[in-house]
C-alpha cells in the first residue's frame, strides 16, 4: 500500500537558481496527497541549502538524496528505489506547471476502472510555453485510450508530460552503462508500451522553459558523447513493432551512433529482416556521424598544434 497518491521526482545538477519554480508549483498545487523526491546528481552549487530550508516550512514532505555526478537516468532508478506514491511524476528542475496539475492527473486515473488500471501504466498530457502558446499537436478528443505502442508512439512524439504508475516503472529501470551518463528516456518509454496501455488527456499541465543549458540544447553532442546507450536505444526502437518508416530513421542512427563508439554495429542484431535494414541504411548512418563530427568539432575551442580533439 503507497503511503502517497504520488510520488514527484526531480533530478537536478546545479540547478538551484531553477529550483524555485518547482517549489512554488508545488506549494500552489490544489492537490496534497504527494511527496517530493529529489536525487541531486553531483550538483556543487550548495543545492543542498536551500534544500535544507523548504524542508523546514513545506507542507508536504520533501526527502533529498545526494549521488555522485552519474546522469538522469540513475537519479531517477534511485528515485524509484524511495518512492512511497503509488504513481511517479517526473518534473524537471528547470519546468512548472499549472495549480491543477496532480489533481487532474488524479482525477483522470482514477476515471480508469480498477480492471483497466491493471492494464495502465500512464496519463500523459500536453504543454505549453510559458506564455501560454501550445507546445506540439493537440490530440483529436479530449480523452484518447492508446493500447498498442504503434499509438501510443505516435501521440508522444511531440512534448508531453505523463504521470505513471510507481510499480510498472520499477519493472522497466535504466540500464546503467559504466562511462556513460546518459540514456534517452524513450527507451524506457517503449519498453513500457509493449506491455501496458496509456490514456492521453488534451489538457496542458506542465509548463516548459527550453533553456540554453538543457539537454534538448545540446542533444547530438549528448548522445554521441554517451553512444553505447544511444545505439541501445535505437536497437530497442527497430525491434519493436513500430512503421517502417520509423525502423528506417532508427536504423540510420543505430549506424550513426555504432561509430560514435567505435561499436561493430552487426554484432547485437539477430533479426534478418532488421539486419538487411541496418545493411541498407548504413551508408545513410556514417553520413550523419561524419557530419556530427564536423559539427561538433567547430563547437571546439581552438587546441594547441598536437593537442588530440575527439568528437
Amino acid at each position: 500500500m503507497a503511503d502517497y497518491a504520488f510520488t514527484v521526482f526531480t533530478p537536478t545538477y546545479n540547478r538551484r537558481h531553477t529550483l524555485p519554480g518547482v517549489y512554488d508549483s508545488l506549494r500552489a498545487q490544489t492537490f496534497s496527497d504527494f511527496e517530493w523526491v529529489i536525487v541531486d546528481d553531483g550538483s556543487s552549487d550548495h543545492t543542498d541549502e536551500i534544500i535544507s530550508v523548504w524542508q523546514k516550512e513545506a507542507s508536504f514532505p520533501i526527502r533529498y538524496f545526494y549521488q555522485s555526478n552519474r546522469g538522469k537516468h540513475v537519479a531517477h532508478n534511485r528515485a524509484l528505489k524511495e518512492a512511497k506514491g503509488e504513481l511517479f511524476l517526473i518534473f524537471d528542475s528547470d519546468d512548472s506547471c499549472v495549480p491543477e496539475a496532480l489533481e487532474r492527473f488524479h482525477h483522470h486515473w482514477l476515471d480508469l476502472s480498477l480492471e483497466q488500471r491493471e492494464t495502465f501504466s500512464t496519463i500523459t498530457a500536453l504543454c505549453r510555453k510559458k506564455d501560454g502558446t501550445g507546445l506540439g499537436s493537440e490530440f483529436p478528443a479530449p480523452v484518447i485510450d492508446a493500447t498498442s505502442p504503434q499509438a501510443q508512439m505516435r501521440w508522444r512524439r511531440d512534448e508531453r508530460w505523463g504521470v505513471n504508475r510507481t510499480d510498472v516503472l520499477r519493472m522497466f529501470p535504466f540500464p546503467e552503462i559504466p562511462g556513460e551518463k546518459f540514456i534517452a528516456e524513450g527507451l524506457v518509454w517503449t519498453r513500457v508500451s509493449l506491455a501496458y496501455s496509456t490514456r492521453f488527456i488534451n489538457e496542458p499541465l506542465r509548463v516548459v522553459d527550453f533553456r540554453p543549458d538543457g539537454l534538448s540544447a545540446t542533444s547530438v553532442q549528448i548522445r554521441a558523447s554517451n553512444p553505447a546507450g544511444a545505439r541501445l536505444y535505437y536497437q530497442e526502437s527497430i525491434e519493436a513493432p513500430m512503421p517502417l518508416i520509423w525502423k528506417v530513421r532508427d536504423a540510420m542512427n543505430y549506424c550513426r551512433f555504432s561509430f560514435h563508439g567505435g561499436i561493430r554495429w552487426a554484432r547485437t542484431l539477430t533479426d534478418s529482416a532488421h539486419f538487411l535494414l541496418v545493411s541498407l541504411c548504413f551508408p545513410a548512418g556514417f553520413l550523419f556521424y561524419w557530419l556530427d563530427c564536423v559539427q561538433l568539432r567547430s563547437r571546439q575551442p581552438s587546441h594547441p598544434r598536437g593537442d588530440s580533439v575527439r568528437a
